[in-house]
């Protein structure tokens, strides 16, 4: 079933677990999430990037998300990650999402109020709860991290935009890390104290380890996003067709492979932050 992402991350509140947020590309990665889904009967999010918006790939991945997401029997949120304007946002409203993240963390204070404070706005009229991000989460080829999420100011920024849920910077950075990262757990504790409890989201989930998300969760991370892990799920499962010489010429039968790849890594991670069974 299609729900809000404030729908779902309440579920996450209510039931002190995390909701993984997996990025897909095509109907293959769509196809492996759900069905990980179902069997699990986990809550998840579907999330696109603003380049898959902006290109006519979201187009015609939206229909297929939202078909995938209402037809499911657990709660599924079709979101849009790291919008970095309102024009992404209102491109993926008019496809149909159901949450939003409003990326202004490359700005400066101010105007990351302004901006994410004006989408939550737009969102609100319709029922769509908004992620916002304070403390910018770089990639892991950055020479250096920016400073992490400073939880004073992120309680003046949930109380001035109304956010349904906050991507802090702690440690973590999107794609593969080159060294193992370090969680700052006592600065999510001290983000979730001062801001009276807003939900928290992890982005660069691939490669922290499991420990480590296991205390940021206990600490009050509420979405974790997987994004790098699920491309290279998917190019293991092509990779392993194209190497069988008994592979089917058929362009579906050729990806079958890599849906239960997706599928395969989508039940770890559900089961690494807590959603198995929580539909």
């Amino acid at each position: 079933m299609l729900v809000s992402l404030q729908e779902i991350i309440g579920l996450a509140e209510k039931g002190n677990f995390c909701i993984p947020a997996f990025n897909v590309y095509n109907i293959e990665t769509v196809m492996g999430v759900i069905d990980a889904a179902e069997e699990a009967k986990a809550p998840v999010i579907i999330q696109v990037y603003p380049r898959l918006i902006n290109e006519q790939v979201g187009y015609y991945l939206a229909p297929v998300i939202l078909a995938a997401a209402k037809k499911a029997s657990v709660p599924v949120c079709f979101h849009l990650d790291h919008g970095p304007s309102e024009m992404e946002v209102i491109k993926t409203l008019r496809l149909g999402a159901s949450g939003i993240m409003i990326d202004g963390s490359a700005h400066d204070y101010e105007e990351n109020v302004k901006l994410t404070k004006h989408i939550v706005d737009i969102c609100s009229a319709i029922g769509v709860g908004v992620e916002g991000e304070l403390g910018h989460v770089g990639s892991v080829n950055d020479d250096a991290m920016e400073e992490y999420t400073d939880p004073d100011e992120a309680a003046e920024f949930v109380k001035a935009t109304g956010v349904t849920c906050l991507a802090v910077l702690i440690g973590n950075a999107h794609g593969h890390y080159k060294k193992t990262p370090k969680l700052d757990i006592e600065r999510v504790k001290a983000i979730r104290e001062k801001t009276g409890g807003i939900p928290l989201v992890l982005h660069g989930g691939s490669g922290i380890p499991d420990e480590q998300v296991k205390a940021a969760i206990a600490a009050g991370v509420r979405k974790m996003n997987i994004g790098t892990d699920v491309c290279c799920a998917f190019a293991e499962g092509t990779s392993g067709s194209l190497n069988d010489p008994n592979r089917h010429p058929a362009i579906d039968m050729y990806m079958k492979p890599a849906i239960e790849t997706v599928k395969k890594l989508a039940l770890n991670k559900i089961e690494l932050v807590g959603a198995k069974g929580k539909a």
